[in-house]
């Protein structure tokens, strides 16, 4: 939906809310006030009219909230991001999550800013934004070789360097933006996140190890408010796939897997959605999920490995977790 059909629809549902005085008095004769004629509201009607009012607020603030994500979401900072978005949604996406832009909402592993560039903007005035990163154990594992003493400080000091990293993407201060180590979420910030946000970033946090990723969601658990919501995209392999093809070394998890883990946690698994599906993806490419774009896992210049380009991007699915109130 445009902005502009965002905009006019806003002002369509402001214009059905307001009191229509002129015609309710030709109607009752009710414009002479302090007469029999004025009508006693209904017992529960006062209670009723507050309710519908904040029903017809709300409505109006999702509707703006989306011409602000329109707006977002067509900026020139992400020109080079938008071929991506038929295959991510990103509209569509935030909409099932259920974000607005006064929330505090944590971006698992922001990496090259794809998300963080339609997430950080949309809450940096009226909310916050919160990056989170894999603990130090999965980057060992993840380095391997390459752990030295130089990527480990790098790593040590992400929280203190991401903040000025990231504000470009937004644009945002820095003050607007806090980062922290999935294993080190600060004891002050429990219940203060309305939404953590694990897009594409749960791979790794289980195909070395699923203490690992049972360590970063109950830091996630205390981290948010009762009811806060965790929201899921994940690179999703079949279900009657064998097991040493899911564990996410090749980038792929079942779905039954995740909630089970989710729900392990002490989460409720409140909504699931095929937003995200590409039902061609077969998962079982020699390169994993890296086989397919953006990546393109051995791909050359003047030809096409399998699996083609045409596939389009993974399967993933997209799960929407609560906290209990």
């Amino acid at each position: 939906m445009t902005r502009l059909m965002l905009s006019a629809a806003a002002a369509a549902l402001l214009a059905a809310c307001l009191p229509q005085a002129e015609d309710e008095a030709a109607e009752t004769g009710t414009h002479e006030t302090g007469t029999m004629q004025e009508a006693a509201p209904a017992e529960g009607a006062a209670s009723d009219e507050t309710a519908m009012a904040e029903a017809d607020a709300d409505a109006i603030g999702a509707l703006l909230a989306g011409a602000q994500l329109v707006d977002i979401i067509e900026h020139e900072r992400r020109e080079a991001d938008r071929a991506r978005d038929e295959f991510r949604n990103p509209m569509e996406t935030i909409a099932f999550f259920g974000l607005q832009p006064d929330m505090t909402v944590a971006e698992a592993l922001p990496g090259g800013g794809w998300y963080t560039r339609v997430i950080l903007p949309y809450v940096a005035a009226e909310g916050r934004y919160v990056a989170l990163n894999y603990q130090e154990a999965v980057f060992e594992r993840l380095y391997g070789e390459r752990w030295t003493e130089e990527t480990q400080a790098q790593i040590r000091a992400w929280p203190e360097t991401a903040p000025e990293a990231l504000a470009a993407h937004g644009p945002a201060t820095t003050e607007a933006i806090d980062a922290y180590m999935l294993d080190a979420i600060p004891d002050e910030e429990n219940g203060e996140a309305d939404a953590v946000l694990f897009i594409r970033a749960l791979h790794h946090l289980n195909r070395f190890d699923p203490a690992y990723m049972q360590e970063a969601l109950a830091e996630v658990y205390d981290f948010l408010r009762p009811g806060g919501i965790v929201g899921v995209v994940q690179h999703r392999a079949p279900e009657d796939m064998a097991a040493d093809m899911t564990t996410g070394s090749r980038g792929y998890l079942k779905q039954s897997d995740v909630i089970a883990a989710f729900e392990q946690a002490g989460f409720v698994l409140e909504e699931t959605s095929e937003i995200n599906a590409n039902p061609a993806d077969t998962a079982d490419w020699e390169q994993g999920v890296w086989g397919l774009p953006p990546s393109n896992a051995g791909d050359t210049e003047d030809e096409d490995v399998a699996p083609s380009r045409s596939i389009g991007e993974s399967d993933r699915m997209t799960l929407r977790f609560r906290k209990p109130e």
